[in-house]
């Protein structure tokens, strides 16, 4: 165990930038607030920066509760990452609204509540860290104050508050019958503890971090927040904490519980199996944008919880995750950019895209066959690792399922692909300059995720 807080130099730098931004924007004028996404852009840039640092010493369990090792690089990493695009987007959006400060502080602490919970260890820090990162985005949700949004964050607050309870309900129970909240004495006492009871409590303790990964049961707000908040906090909360999220999610299977408690494999597995398929069917009837990319970020996580599933019982479950995390986490805010550039949500608003603006158009169509799985994106070699931890792990049912999803998943994206090779009429976007170029190098990224991904692997 180590205490040295320049272990924690990422979190320190997102955490002073917020304060720091917080602080600044209560001596600016209301109608110039700026200065702050400046503050909290360069905080990323520094936490982005001293990860790269850390990546390169040897890995450590920092305050006996916090996990330093490649989960934690690449959480940290792909988090600050994706939260910088948003800054940008959302700069676009609410510049000169009176509390332009609190939206980008309220970014960074969610972040962090998500960069906490990606590396926890430990039960209590992981609620600690799902709190943080989501009573931010309750706010962040409902920040417009019209009807839409309103009612968005106060199902995302309800439903995250219920399952909330169910988790703290689990670690509980398992803190009873494990004899401690540490992730290594869970594991090592669980295995003598009644089963039926280890079972109770690994479900209900699933209940949070499934929430924030938008997974079923726990999916219904994904849709209506990404419908009802601004594009930029729907590119934020679809994307910044699932990441988290299924960190915490590979380290309860890998690390805090004995091989095969619960039924691990086979829990997960069925989740997987019902989440990638409902938010499959569910996407093909939207004719709204924002909620077809909802679901598929639902169906997305049903791909990402299969090597989830198969924490412990393949060397391929910890790549297939983390590489695929990085590259969902790419291409979903380039769609989500391309949303706030073109400014329409209906699917016949994209009509002549393609000919109006050919950067937006090909970044556009690089994002939803990126997510099909389409080489040489990076999504597709996220999927290649996925089927390969399945089928290593002993899930070819989960690998047969995933495989007809992603078949099924075409027909949808191509109802948005395909009118934007139609011809522009007068009532064609005229796209925004931040967000284009956002969503132009979320798709060059992608590819280039997708191209060097051995150069990525073998690091």
């Amino acid at each position: 165990m180590n205490e040295n807080p320049a272990d924690l130099a990422p979190e320190l730098c997102v955490l002073a930038a917020a304060v720091l931004g917080l602080v600044t924007g209560l001596f600016l004028p209301r109608a110039r607030q700026w200065p702050v996404a400046v503050i909290c852009s360069a905080g990323l840039l520094a936490g982005l920066a001293a990860t790269a640092a850390a990546a390169t010493r040897a890995d450590l369990t920092a305050f006996a509760s916090f996990e330093i090792d490649p989960v934690t690089h690449v959480t940290r990493a792909v988090v600050l990452g994706s939260a910088l695009p948003v800054i940008v987007l959302a700069a676009a959006r609410v510049r000169g609204h009176p509390r332009e400060s609190e939206h980008y502080v309220l970014i960074l602490f969610s972040a962090l509540g998500t960069l906490v919970l990606g590396a926890s260890s430990d039960l209590l820090v992981l609620v600690s860290a799902y709190l943080l990162a989501s009573i931010p985005a309750y706010a962040l949700a409902g920040f417009g104050k019209d009807p839409p949004g309103t009612e968005a964050a106060l199902k995302y607050y309800l439903m995250g508050a219920f399952l909330g309870v169910l988790m703290l309900t689990g670690v509980t129970l398992l803190y009873g019958v494990g004899r401690g909240t540490s992730f290594t004495v869970l594991r090592e006492n669980l295995g003598d503890a009644p089963a039926a009871a280890v079972a109770v409590g690994v479900v209900a303790l699933l209940a949070g971090p499934l929430f924030k990964a938008g997974a079923v049961p726990g999916h219904f707000w994904v849709p209506d927040v990404a419908e009802g908040a601004s594009p930029p906090v729907a590119a934020f909360v679809t994307t910044v904490p699932k990441i988290g999220a299924f960190a915490v999610l590979y380290r309860i299977g890998a690390a805090a519980l004995p091989p095969g408690a619960a039924g691990w494999p086979a829990l997960v597995g069925v989740v997987a199996a019902a989440t990638m398929t409902l938010g499959n069917l569910a996407a093909f009837g939207q004719d709204n944008v924002r909620r077809l990319l909802a679901y598929s970020t639902v169906g997305q996580a049903g791909y990402l919880l299969v090597p989830v599933a198969m924490a412990g019982r393949t060397e391929l479950a910890r790549p297939a995750l983390l590489y695929y995390l990085a590259a969902y986490a790419v291409t979903n805010i380039g769609a989500f950019a391309v949303v706030v550039a073109a400014g329409r949500d209906g699917l016949p608003g994209y009509t002549g895209l393609l000919r109006a603006s050919p950067p937006l158009g090909l970044s556009l169509i690089v994002c939803l066959l990126g997510f099909v799985g389409t080489p040489p994106t990076a999504v597709f070699v996220g999927k290649v690792l996925m089927f390969g931890a399945a089928l290593d792990g002993g899930s070819t049912w989960l690998a047969v399922v995933a495989a007809a999803n992603t078949v099924a998943s075409v027909f949808y994206y191509l109802r948005w692909i395909v009118p934007l090779f139609g011809r522009p009429d007068g009532n064609a976007p005229r796209p925004a300059r931040a967000p284009t170029a956002v969503a132009a190098v979320a798709a060059l990224a992608s590819i280039a995720l997708g191209v060097g991904s051995g150069i990525a692997l073998a690091a």
